[in-house]
């Protein structure tokens, strides 16, 4: 006996769009991505990052930012005391001046001799030499002569002294204010680092900042282009979706299997037994 089977089937098309999926699916997810297009990258330190960091452990921060200032301040220092106490002006006192007060005092002495002559001169004109007199008058002129002489010559060596002293204090100033400046220096110069470094600081973190933008772009691109077929494939297989549930309920098939032998036997079996209860009841 023959079995009418009805099924639905899907339209043609729908069947080729199943094997091309399939297919894609099939080609697509047998190779292993490569997540490393995508994988997150970290910028380097720009430029002014390294040259901030340097200047940072090597100058700009601790005694080494100051240190050669306090140094030299402390230089200056010794060399302003060197300057002051008893023997500060010795080393101003010019090396002519002892040639310049023996020559001063050589010809004074010459001098002092003419003025001696001078008294034995008029003594004899005056019909007094040898006498009580000429030697009044002799002692007289020498003790003042002496006097001058004396106060010549520490005339010259005050006024050496004096200049010394002044150009001495004047040094000391100098080496006082010197050694201020460094000071000073010590504590601005650090300030100065500090002001360089966090500049430098600032500029080199907006570049790596714009770098790791660039970087975090690209890697999204990247995988974007890396699921772009995955997404195609899933937007195309909601579509299938979509027609096979529409085109599985509008085409019918009807099919009439063929009997196997021993459906065909046990058909004409169930025929001869009808035929024989036929027969028996009549």
């Amino acid at each position: 006996m023959a079995i009418t089977e009805s099924r639905s089937l899907p339209p043609q098309f729908v069947e080729d769009l199943g094997k091309d999926y399939a297919t894609q699916l099939t080609g697509l997810t047998s190779q292993p991505m490569d997540t490393t297009k995508f994988q997150p990258m970290v910028a380097g330190q720009d430029q002014a990052q390294t040259d901030a960091y340097n200047l940072a452990t090597t100058q700009g921060q601790g005694i080494g930012a100051y240190a050669p200032y306090l140094s030299q301040a402390g230089a200056y220092g010794t060399a302003a005391a060197g300057l002051s106490g008893p023997q500060g002006y010795s080393s101003f006192m010019s090396p002519y001046q002892q040639d310049v007060i023996d020559a001063t005092m050589s010809e004074y002495d010459t001098q002092a001799a003419k003025g001696i002559t001078g008294i034995g001169q008029q003594a004899a004109m005056s019909g007094n030499l040898g006498g009580g007199r000429e030697g009044v008058m002799r002692s007289e002129y020498q003790n003042k002569s002496d006097m001058n002489r004396a106060l010549l010559q520490a005339g010259m060596l005050q006024q050496g002294f004096g200049q010394a002293q002044q150009a001495a204090n004047t040094a000391f100033g100098q080496q006082q204010q010197l050694g201020a400046d460094q000071q000073r220096m010590a504590q601005l110069v650090p300030n100065l680092y500090g002001s360089d470094i966090a500049t430098l600081q600032g500029a080199g973190t907006n570049q790596q900042l714009q770098a790791q933008n660039i970087l975090d772009q690209q890697r999204e691109a990247n995988r974007m282009a890396a699921y772009e077929p995955y997404e195609r494939l899933g937007y195309m297989g909601a579509g299938m979706g979509n027609v096979m549930g529409g085109a599985m309920g509008q085409y019918q098939s009807q099919v009439t299997p063929n009997q196997s032998p021993l459906q065909q036997a046990m058909g004409i079996a169930s025929l001869g037994y009808g035929a024989y209860k036929g027969k028996i009841f009549q």
